[in-house]
């Protein structure tokens, strides 16, 4: 399985319109084969903060996301509304039962 964690600070009152612009992506990830979850939360401590959270089944589940003409266009589209360049960490992960799980 493949981790995305990822995370744009907003310029000054461009926050919900780059949450719009994330959440139509969010929307139609998850309906790309592969995608687990995909999600984009505000940070509690900075509202400023869009924080994306990804699980794919595989790294090429992943490649083809990014290959979609639509993913380019919201890395385009939300790097525009950025007031310093957007961060992204891919990782891989093997998930483990919960400690205690029956």
């Amino acid at each position: 399985m493949i981790i995305v964690l990822g995370h744009v600070i907003t310029q000054p009152g461009r926050t919900a319109e780059a949450l719009a612009i994330a959440q139509a992506h969010v929307a139609r990830s998850r309906r790309e084969p592969g995608c687990l979850e995909h999600g984009v939360h505000l940070d509690s401590d900075n509202p400023a903060r869009l924080v994306f959270i990804e699980r794919w089944a595989d790294l090429a589940a992943l490649q083809q996301h990014f290959a979609v003409p639509e993913s380019g266009r919201f890395v385009r589209e939300i790097s525009a509304l950025a007031a310093e360049r957007p961060a992204i960490s891919l990782h891989q992960a093997t998930e483990l039962p919960w400690p205690g799980a029956q």
